[in-house]
């Protein structure tokens, strides 16, 4: 359960490398990640949403019984 968002992390991390935030701004990646949608691309928003809801998935009791929906 613990590695569940691993893979989900890791495309994320590697869509915000490939941001402008990232390389033309030279900001850390936790700062381009709560960024809207002009700053980095609507597939990086998607991966972010879609992250946060593995990780909610986590702490939810009900998802923790039948299992995480990983990536």
């Amino acid at each position: 359960m613990a590695k569940s968002c691993k893979g989900l992390a890791m495309e994320l991390v590697k869509c915000l490398s490939e941001s402008d935030c990232v390389k033309v701004e030279n900001r850390p990646y936790r700062e381009c990640a709560k960024e809207k949608a002009p700053k980095i691309s609507s597939e990086c928003v998607g991966l972010r949403e879609t992250y946060f809801n593995c990780k909610r998935g986590q702490v939810d009791m009900r998802a923790r019984i039948r299992g995480n929906k990983g990536y």
